[in-house]
């Protein structure tokens, strides 16, 4: 999923909603931006390519370990015995993960503080993928899926903290090249895995994306070794941490810049701990409507969940070879990342969110009922169609969840609590999809099942009028 980031005021059509800039990915700001007082110097040429390049060595491993597997899932399941449940699982542990990890960003803040945590984060990544080589009976499997969604949890949770510290006002560039990077990472493990798979065996296949997390965690201890005292300084920003709170695939962030203490000069190896935002005095949101936009993110979310986990075996179990399959799901991606940047460019146009919610939900509909209908002939629109619709809709959900914010204080906690419990729903779904294929020997129930949630996704999507 792309991540959203803010880094610079935008003219707002109300006093809720601000525009997204037109970044490489989906830019939403906050309404009332703070800036600190003193301005920190800019990176140098050298040390700005150093930073970029590590960034998008971490955001093309954060994907990988959920993407793999589905395009090989049916030898899996052949050599371990694992049932369609336990290969839900296989999804469903990392998203859990990332989802609690959302809601717990301040303790992670304070607990590791930002460059521990990313390097722990990438590291556990590495061991959980190379484990495959060797435990890659059922049990093994699942252990490593949670040992790698707890490590993307640390990843995505304190990386776009670190990348606004670091890059300032250009943050929402550096935002976009690492969710780009998340959405590669995904598309080219999709499409390599089968390829891997077909010259080695399925267990290599999963262990070789473990080299590419190693490679980046040398990098990012090279470049950023740990500073004694870090995780002290973590504890001071428990408020601070709230405010720039993390999700994910995906990932959203508001950047209102509260008093943040950015130091990114060349000798400057970790960035200080940022000065606590000071309390929101604004009405605070309605519950009703805090869970109403946590359940319309995590129902959005539960279709990119559904898709990564069963499209490729729907695909073999058709007579699809498991490389075709993989191709198809790196295309979905593909068709997820233009949807990022159509919203971004044309999201300032619709100051009312609801007629571009309707329009990619729509599309979601229709891939959804291609798969249902005839998903061989109608393949490839069906998932161009899926493609939009999900890439589409993940940040529409979250635009309309700053919408609701009336000030960056209120906006990390209510990013934090509908990312959090949004993700924790969508973790279901894969699993959900699994115990339907068992029981009833198809997926085609599962498709159905979402299409259905989609039309209460509509429903839900009419209530979300702009504020007054």
């Amino acid at each position: 999923m792309l991540c959203i980031a803010c880094a610079q005021p935008a003219r707002t059509t109300h006093r809720h909603a601000a525009l997204p800039s037109a970044s490489p990915a989906p830019c939403i700001t906050s309404s009332k931006p703070t800036m600190s007082k003193t301005a920190s110097p800019p990176l140098r040429n050298a040390d700005h390519v150093a930073l970029i390049a590590v960034i998008v060595l971490l955001g093309l491993n954060l994907r990988p370990v959920l993407a793999s597997v589905g395009p090989v899932l049916d030898q899996i399941q052949a050599a371990t015995g694992l049932g369609h449940t336990g290969a839900g699982m296989l999804t469903t542990l990392p998203v859990l993960a990332m989802g609690l990890g959302a809601l717990a960003g301040s303790r992670l803040y304070a607990a590791l503080g930002t460059v521990s945590g990313i390097r722990t984060g990438i590291v556990l990544i590495a061991l959980a993928c190379a484990a495959r080589a060797w435990a890659s009976d059922a049990v093994g499997l699942i252990l490593t899926a949670l040992a790698a969604g707890i490590g993307i949890a640390c990843v995505q949770t304190l990386l776009p903290a670190f990348i606004r510290e670091r890059f300032g006002d250009g943050a929402s560039r550096a935002m976009g090249i690492y969710s780009t990077a998340i959405m590669g990472g995904a598309a080219v493990a999709a499409a390599a895995t089968p390829w891997l798979a077909a010259h080695d065996n399925w267990p290599h296949a999963l262990a070789w994306w473990g080299l590419p997390a190693a490679i980046a965690a040398a990098v990012w201890w090279r470049m950023l070794p740990a500073r004694k005292g870090e995780r002290a300084e973590g504890g001071h920003a428990e408020e601070h941490a709230q405010g720039e709170r993390a999700g994910g695939h995906d990932d959203v962030q508001n950047d209102g810049r509260k008093g943040t203490n950015t130091n990114t000069s060349a000798n400057a190896r970790v960035a200080p701990a940022p000065t606590p935002a000071t309390p929101s005095q604004a009405p605070a949101i309605p519950p009703t409507r805090s869970w109403l936009l946590m359940i319309f993110f995590g129902l959005g979310t539960a279709a990119y969940t559904l898709v990564l986990a069963w499209l490729p075996p729907f695909y073999t179990a058709l007579g699809w070879t498991s490389a075709q399959s993989g191709l198809l799901l790196g295309g979905v991606t593909l068709m997820e990342v233009i949807a990022g940047l159509l919203v971004s460019a044309l999201i300032g146009r619709f100051p009312d969110r609801r007629p571009a919610l309707a329009a990619v939900l729509l599309a979601l509909l229709l891939g959804l009922g291609g798969l249902l209908l005839a998903p061989v002939q109608l393949a490839i629109p069906a998932c161009a169609l899926l493609g939009l619709g999900i890439g589409g809709l993940f940040p529409l959900s979250l635009i309309v969840t700053l919408d609701h914010a009336p000030d960056p204080a209120q906006a990390g906690r209510l990013l934090g609590f509908v990312q959090g419990g949004g993700y924790l729903i969508a973790s279901a779904m894969p699993l959900a999809a699994g115990a339907i294929r068992s029981a009833l020997g198809q997926l085609d129930y599962a498709w159905m099942l979402m299409a259905g949630g989609t039309l209460v996704l509509l429903a839900m999507a009419m209530r979300l009028k702009p504020l007054k």
